[in-house]
């Protein structure tokens, strides 16, 4: 009887034990299967901020296409006790969900690759960087006028705009902009020691020849253009005649009165108190106006001989110039082409 009784007991068990192995079967497939199995699954970088939840992770592959259920997911992770770490991962959709905890507690992110190109200044750098996840930009803008920072690197000025040296950066996210300043600046110190004309210069002969590159930078378009530019402004200087570069006060509109990128030089714009303004102020400006690159620097480190004082705007598409010597042959060249104002 009593054999009869434990047989009647475990007969109505039986079908809830089986119900649950295939439960448990089918949610191992749905966490071991991969949602896609083509040779290119969807691919997708997902960004873990400080302190994300796991559950809001799972959604966000989810909706991505990434995961077949944000809850499977998430369940694998609580019981395996996945720990999450901040940065950013390349998933994709033939990864299973095991691989993809896997991938998102090890730390082992994947490199934001940012481009920084010729002419950029401190604020449209910290743009960029912010627009990438690497650090804010108003951190960034805070850090390259960090005076502790310019003295490790023996800058003598107030930013570090014009040492922040154009190129390509594999940069992790949410870097300190204190780190972020450091990696471009030492590139900069390490480009510039190809440059031959710039071995063995002082901290303000240095500076000097950067403020100039920045200038050139902004306003050379052809390559080969940019030596004969900086020649017009070296020769500028040594007779202490005005640069009139339209690009400083570009930078005078754009960068210090926050306006935006006009479409050409007003009359009144040339007579702004300012002394990044080189049409009101002989001389050099007070600082950098750009960040420029090595055709830039080596120009201004080096400019040939010349007999130029002007140039002149001749050709929009190409971005070619004519050079005059005088004044008479600066107005008597061709007519700019486009709504830029003649240097």
């Amino acid at each position: 009887m009593a054999h009869k009784k434990v047989a009647r007991t475990v007969r109505p068990i039986i079908p809830v034990l089986v119900f649950f192995i295939l439960i448990s079967a089918f949610c191992a497939y749905r966490i071991y299967e991969p949602l896609e199995s083509q040779v290119e699954p969807a691919e997708y970088r997902i960004i873990v901020p400080s302190g994300a939840t796991l559950r809001t992770v799972a959604r966000d592959l989810e909706e991505h296409g990434i995961i077949r259920s944000a809850d499977l997911l998430y369940l694998y992770g609580r019981l395996k006790g996945v720990f999450l770490k901040a940065g950013i991962y390349k998933v994709h959709a033939g990864m299973s969900i095991p691989e993809i905890c896997a991938v998102l507690e090890s730390g082992k992110q994947e490199y934001i690759a940012v481009s920084l190109s010729e002419g950029l200044t401190v604020r449209k750098i910290g743009a960029i960087l912010e627009k990438n996840g690497i650090t804010a930009a108003e951190d960034f803008i805070k850090a390259a006028s960090s005076r502790t920072l310019l003295s490790e690197f023996g800058i003598p000025a107030e930013s570090f705009e014009g040492y922040l040296f154009p190129d390509t950066y594999n940069l992790d996210f949410a870097m300190s902009a204190e780190r972020v300043v450091r990696i471009l600046a030492s590139n900069f110190f390490e480009k510039i020691k190809t440059v031959e004309a710039l071995n063995g210069k002082t901290g303000r002969e240095l500076h000097d020849t950067v403020i100039l590159a920045s200038i050139v930078e902004r306003e050379y378009r052809l390559e080969e253009e940019a030596p004969l530019i900086a020649s017009v402004f070296t020769n500028r200087l040594k007779q202490n005649i005005g640069l009139y570069s339209c690009a400083t006060l570009v930078y005078v509109l754009t960068e210090i009165e926050g306006k935006p990128h006009p479409d050409s030089i007003k009359i009144e714009d040339t007579k702004i108190d300012n002394p990044y303004n080189t049409y009101k102020w002989a001389g050099l400006p007070p600082g950098p106006i750009s960040n420029p690159g090595l055709t830039a620097l080596k120009a201004a480190a080096s400019p040939p001989e010349t007999k130029y004082y002007y140039f002149r705007l001749t050709d929009a598409a190409r971005g070619s110039h004519v050079f005059s010597e005088t004044f008479d042959g600066h107005k008597e060249a061709a007519p700019v082409v486009t709504k830029r104002a003649a240097n």
